[in-house]
C-alpha cells in the first residue's frame, strides 16, 4: 500500500545533541502505525518534525507524494496533519460543543462567525453532534472543559483534531494520566476511525501499542532501531534488550 506521510533521511541537530539521525520511515494510507522507544529517544522531535513545530536539519517530509519540508504548520494542517500534544491544548472556559463547532467551523475558514456558521447550516450541526456521539461526549456536551474528566479531555482534543479531516492524525501519548480501563476505551474510537484516516501513535503502554498497532516502529537514540508487525516486534531480541524488559518494569 502506498505511503502518505514519509520521511527520507530525517535529521535533526540541537547543537552538538543529535535527536534524529537520517530517519527514513513511511506511514501506509489507512495504517495504524506505533512509535515507540525510551524516554528520550527522539519520537515528540519526529512528531514536531512531521508537523513543522521543527525545522529539520537535513532530509525531507512528503505528505502524498508532495515535499511538505519547507510548510508552515497551519499550511501542513490545510493539507491534512493534525495532531494532539501530550498535554492537552483546550480552551477550559469553552464547552465540548462549543470547542467541536469551533473546530469544524475553521476549517471551514469561518472560525471568528462559527455560532453564526454552526446554527445556519443544519449539515454542520450534524457533523458536531457525529463527533460528540463518536467521541463519548454527548453527556457532557454543554459542561466546562475545566471540570471534565481527563479522560473525557484526551477523547475531546481527538475529536478537535479528527474535527479538521486529516489526512493523517498524530497523537502524542493521548492516553498518558487516563485510568487503565479509559486507555483502551480511548484508543478503540481511535481504531475505529475510517481507513481514510492514518493514524501514528507515540505510546508507552505495550498492552495498549500491541492491541491497536498493525506495524510498530522503535526509535532509539533518533535513530530507527527497529520496525515490522507487533508480532516481529515482540519477538526481536534486541527491542527486547533496549526497550521492551524496560517498559514492563515501569
Amino acid at each position: 500500500m502506498a505511503a502518505v506521510l514519509e520521511t527520507i533521511g530525517l535529521e535533526k541537530k540541537f547543537g552538538g545533541i543529535v535527536a534524529a539521525s537520517n530517519v527514513s520511515l513511511q506511514v501506509e494510507t489507512g495504517a495504524r502505525h506505533a512509535l515507540i522507544g525510551p524516554n528520550g529517544a527522539g519520537k515528540t522531535t519526529l512528531v514536531n518534525l512531521l508537523t513543522g513545530v521543527l525545522k529539520p536539519t537535513a532530509g525531507r517530509i512528503l505528505l502524498d507524494s508532495r515535499d511538505i519540508t519547507a510548510l508552515a504548520p497551519h499550511k501542513r494542517v490545510k493539507l491534512g496533519i493534525a495532531r494532539t500534544f501530550q498535554i492537552n491544548q483546550l480552551f477550559p472556559e469553552l464547552t465540548p460543543l462549543e470547542t467541536i463547532g469551533l473546530a469544524v467551523s475553521e476549517r471551514l475558514g469561518s472560525g471568528k462567525d462559527w455560532w453564526r456558521l454552526v446554527g445556519n447550516r443544519p449539515q454542520l450541526v450534524d457533523e458536531v453532534v457525529g463527533l460528540l456521539e463518536q467521541f463519548r461526549l454527548a453527556d457532557v456536551m454543554d459542561e466546562r472543559t475545566a471540570i471534565l474528566p481527563y479522560g473525557k479531555q484526551r477523547l475531546l482534543e481527538i475529536a478537535v483534531a479528527v474535527a479538521s479531516r486529516p489526512r493523517v492524525l498524530l497523537l502524542d501519548e493521548p492516553a498518558a494520566g487516563v485510568p487503565e480501563e479509559e486507555r483502551h476505551v480511548i484508543l478503540a474510537i481511535v481504531a475505529a476511525l475510517p481507513r481514510d484516516v492514518s493514524v501514528l501513535l507515540i505510546e508507552h503502554d505495550m498492552d495498549v501499542v500491541f492491541q491497536f498497532a498493525t506495524r510498530i516502529s522503535v526509535l532509539v537514540n533518533g535513530t530507527l532501531f527497529a520496525e515490522g508487525t507487533p508480532d516481529d516486534i515482540a519477538r526481536d531480541a534486541r527491542v527486547k534488550e533496549v526497550y521492551l524488559g524496560e517498559a514492563a518494569h515501569g
